[in-house]
């Protein structure tokens, strides 16, 4: 059931010259910021009827800028310090913690995540140990676990081709029971922006 699971959306608030900096350079801040607008609000969009969902956000002040987002029943909780492994393990631990048997993260670069994306992973989440959700860029979309794993977040090369493989690794080494979902893009540049924008054109 979904009150046993939780959907942790993680983001930076919509400011302009502090989000998508690299299509930044390219297509210019304030543009870069309407980019992210839309990106956040299609993850937000298809994470509409899952239930127990947390906005995850960064910086720590921002929490004015993320309230408007907040839908019934959902919650937002400041990221906190550390690098992006160790704000992942403190999220997924606070939410084992909070009772949730299945947890899982989504970050705001991939607007082709759909409900039944959300859905899928839930419920594959009922059988197995993990979940992942590959990306094109090497890293990956979504993870889902049903126990705290820190071992998948320490000293991980975020931000690399090799996330999406290396964590494959670390939970097959562990024995894990693994799911894969289907691949999806991410939006980083100002090439990926384009593509989506042509794919997402209706006819």
């Amino acid at each position: 059931m979904r009150n046993e699971s939780r959907l942790l959306v993680f983001l930076r608030a919509p400011r302009e010259g502090q989000v998508k900096t690299r299509l930044a350079r390219e297509i210019g801040p304030v543009a870069a910021l309407e980019a992210y607008r839309t990106l956040l609000q299609r993850t937000l969009d298809a994470a509409a009827d899952f239930g127990a969902v947390e906005l995850r956000f960064t910086p720590a002040d921002a929490l004015p800028l993320v309230e408007p987002l907040l839908r019934p029943g959902w919650t937002a909780v400041a990221q906190g310090d550390g690098d992006l492994g160790v704000r992942l393990d403190s999220a997924f631990r606070d939410a084992f913690r909070d009772g949730f048997q299945r947890v899982m993260v989504v970050g705001s670069d991939c607007p082709e995540i759909g409900p039944e994306d959300l859905s899928q992973a839930d419920e594959r989440l009922s059988e197995i140990d993990v979940v992942l959700g590959p990306a094109q860029d090497g890293g990956y979309w979504l993870l889902g676990l049903r126990r705290p794993a820190s071992f998948l977040f320490r000293d991980m090369p975020w931000s690399t081709p090799g996330v999406f493989a290396e964590t494959v690794r670390r939970v097959e080494s562990a024995g894990l029971r693994l799911g894969r979902l289907r691949e999806l893009a991410d939006v980083d540049t100002a090439a990926d922006w384009r593509r989506w924008l042509e794919r997402a054109r209706p006819g």
